[in-house]
């Protein structure tokens, strides 16, 4: 027994099928169309309500568009496929989120086909074009990118909107960290610079990025700086950009040990700002070593809290951790003793050093390192009587869902290497970056799969584009949405 069914989405759009019921699971037959107000819907229900009447008549399954005149087959030829129920979906995503209000289309489909098909500015047109038969002129980009930073402010006052709505961010816990983006390009200029590369791309100009990402890993604001910035400089500038701007008085920022720096400290104290940020312990001063070897009992999960200049430092000890570094500080040592006993090789290793022409094992390094085996710190300026040392090392550990947001920027959207070169262009191709990383992280966060994995499902519902040979009309014809396609709508809130 055929009947219809009603999807109503967020947006107030309604999507019409019909489906049967085989082996006790819903299996549509046919995507009628979506409506878009009461008119609409009516004609796709009558559409729909025909359509059963025949198919219960054995008559064919395939009609023209939504009316319901049949085709003949052989009167038709197959010109290739739309992906257009992805089109939708992201679309409907984009305005859930608010990336309407940019009221721009242009840079909403250059987003969508980011997260589809990374690719240059012209070839990112041509896909439009080829999979969902949209036309954009390339011209148009370049006549927005002077307004950039309307663009810009718009975009992450909707990512901020819509963390605290659908995460229950409240601006008290923001995790930071930055990464390079490199240039197609060996030459340099204002904001193109050589510096130290992340992608390992030292030869070639490159810009900073600094993004800021809630506990759970969703994206909420980012910041550019020239290439040779030092990252630990742009922690401070940001931070105070960002809470002046949403006006807030309790705020703790979580980043790396890169960020660490006594100037850092002094600014975020006189801010009035909480933190939590890696330690490099092989930088301590000899006594501070001494006491943490004392003290620390060397139990899994055992921790101590020490006052220094740069706040409470926390140590904790794990066994997993000292297996590993006592595994890595032996191999460092062995490869120190060869290149020992081999003096041609005349390599510099970390625990050697070098007496005028010989060689020497660094036995000050080796025994300050075995002090430190397992042992992993962190600074903070949070009273221990406010948050303990195990929530202060939950919380650092939760940076890895900032490393996760820089992999799909990078792998999953191909943010780099980027092809623009001048300063506005290369800011509106980063907004552009940006909205696609918020829609990938949602959808990511909500349906519990990679964005490669969603794509891969949801690309299987295809429109088949036919041409009748005679009316030389294009038809199309919807495949069905399979359950696992399904599961994901339902957990985006797309269907109801």
């Amino acid at each position: 027994m055929y009947k219809i069914r009603q999807i109503q989405y967020t947006s107030g759009s309604v999507s019409i099928q019909v489906y049967k019921i085989e082996n006790r699971k819903r299996v549509i037959v046919k995507h009628i169309g979506t409506a878009h107000n009461a008119k609409e819907k009516s004609d796709l229900l009558n559409i729909a309500e025909k359509y059963i009447r025949k198919l219960t008549k054995q008559i064919s399954l395939f009609e023209e568009g939504t009316t319901t005149n049949l085709i003949n087959l052989s009167q038709t030829e197959f010109i290739g496929v739309y992906y257009t129920f992805l089109y939708e979906i992201l679309n409907e995503l984009i305005k859930s989120v608010g990336f309407d209000r940019l009221n721009n289309q242009l840079l909403i489909d250059l987003a969508i086909i980011r997260i589809i098909e990374p690719a240059s500015k012209r070839r990112s047109i041509e896909l439009l074009k080829d999979y969902f038969g949209i036309s954009h002129r390339r011209q148009r980009y370049y006549d927005f990118t002077k307004h950039w930073k309307e663009f810009k402010e718009s975009v992450e006052y909707s990512a901020v909107s819509f963390a605290q709505k659908q995460y229950n961010f409240k601006f008290d816990l923001l995790f930071y960290d930055v990464t390079t983006l490199y240039f197609e390009s060996f030459t340099s200029d204002e904001l193109r610079k050589m510096g130290f590369s992340k992608d390992n791309k030292s030869q070639q100009p490159q810009i900073l990025v600094a993004l800021m990402v809630t506990k759970e890993g969703f994206p909420i604001a980012y910041e550019i700086f020239t290439g040779n910035t030092f990252e630990g400089h742009t922690l401070i500038p940001v931070v105070k950009q960002f809470i002046n701007k949403h006006n807030i008085k309790t705020f703790t920022v979580v980043a790396d040990a890169a960020m660490i720096s006594a100037n850092n400290i002094k600014e975020l104290e006189k801010n009035k700002l909480h933190y939590i940020v890696g330690a490099r312990l092989g930088n301590l001063s000899p006594s501070l070593i001494e006491k943490i070897d004392r003290e620390l009992i060397r139990n899994n999960g055992r921790s101590i809290r020490i006052k220094t200049k740069l706040g409470y430092l926390i140590c904790s000890f794990s066994s997993l951790r000292y297996r590993k570094d006592k595994y890595e500080m032996e191999k460092q040592i062995k490869k120190a003793k060869d290149v020992i006993e081999n003096p041609g090789k005349n390599k510099k290793l970390k625990f050697t050093i070098t007496k005028g022409e010989k060689i020497e094992i660094n036995q000050q390094l080796i025994d300050k390192t075995k002090k430190l085996l397992g042992i992993k710190g962190y600074y903070t300026n949070l009273d221990e009587n406010l948050i303990d040392n195990q929530t202060i090392i939950a919380r650092y550990h939760e940076l890895y869902r900032i490393e996760q947001a820089f992999r799909v920027t990078k792998n999953d959207l191909q943010t780099r290497p980027i092809y623009h070169f001048t300063p506005d262009a290369i800011q509106l191709h980063l907004v552009i970056c940006f909205m696609a990383l918020v829609i990938s992280k949602h959808i990511e966060l909500k349906t519990g799969v990679s964005i490669k994995k969603f794509l891969t499902e949801t690309k299987k519902v295809t429109d088949g584009r036919l041409v009748d040979r005679i009316t030389n009309k294009e038809i199309i014809i919807r495949s069905r949405m399979n359950d696992t396609t399904s599961d994901f709508l339902q957990k985006l809130k797309l269907l109801t």
